[in-house]
């Protein structure tokens, strides 16, 4: 793992006293954390909470109110370019073209990106590989189920190499053996890259994360490991317990 002059592991992604306003609103209201390198971390929280919102400032997507994001050791706001290299980014429910194929819309996205031919051709073949896309690599993308479609989501990610991932629910829509697929992905990605991964399936954060960053209305209530948390058996209570869920007062 990389490391620092202080001999610590190096911060791959740091958020500093990030906001975002819309009005009044706080949808994303002082949140700070670090996140070194070759960690794969879980960003929990409810739904409304503020995670979407928080990794669409991590990516550039929006700019924040106030605070500061780098990324690589690259100012998000002065060095966006240089940032924007070292992410892969899978939004949720993220818009695809649906009329090209996998094989189409990942060579545009290669040549944007602007991959030498050779390495376009080793990233094309990796991410067709390691996403399992061979048997629909030449099918219209608006013609794939959902959990194709989030295969082609997460190609689109890893092609570039990115250093750090920035990952929005990314096994919605999968049935059990492509779970099982992406999960064992995301496990080796980790041993190389700093993953950032959004998901309401607490089981996902068991097998996958050694780190939880945990929002809610917009803060940062819980930044720590899975045993602070209260270890695997007690996750779900906790989530509970630092949300201000109480038993029955939800539908």
């Amino acid at each position: 793992m990389a490391k620092n002059a202080n001999g610590q592991p190096q911060a791959m992604i740091v958020a500093d006293g990030l906001c975002k306003f819309y009005g009044q609103f706080a949808a994303v209201n002082n949140v700070s954390f670090q996140v070194p390198a070759k960690q794969v971390c879980a960003f929990l929280g409810p739904n409304g909470a503020g995670k979407s919102t928080t990794m669409k400032l991590l990516t550039g997507y929006l700019a924040p109110t106030r605070g500061s994001i780098t990324v690589a050791g690259y100012d998000l706001e002065t060095d966006r370019i240089a940032a924007s290299e070292r992410i892969g980014y899978l939004p949720e429910n993220g818009p695809l073209y649906n009329e090209m194929t996998p094989s189409g819309a990942l060579t545009y996205l290669a040549k944007a990106r602007g991959l030498a031919t050779a390495k376009r051709r080793e990233r094309m073949d990796y991410v067709a590989n390691k996403c399992n896309l061979e048997e629909v690599w030449h099918k219209p993308i608006g013609k794939l189920s959902r959990g194709f479609r989030q295969r082609v989501g997460m190609a689109q990610a890893l092609l570039h190499d990115p250093d750090v991932l920035i990952l929005d629910e990314p096994t919605s829509g999968l049935d059990p053996n492509q779970l099982v697929g992406i999960r064992q992905l995301i496990r080796d990605l980790g041993k190389t890259k700093t993953i950032l991964l959004s998901t309401h399936v607490l089981q996902e954060v068991e097998v996958l994360c050694s780190r939880v960053l945990l929002i809610d209305q917009g803060r940062l209530v819980f930044d720590g490991t899975l045993d602070e948390l209260g270890g695997r058996d007690s996750i779900e209570a906790r989530f509970h317990h630092l949300t201000g869920f109480a038993a029955g007062s939800r539908a």
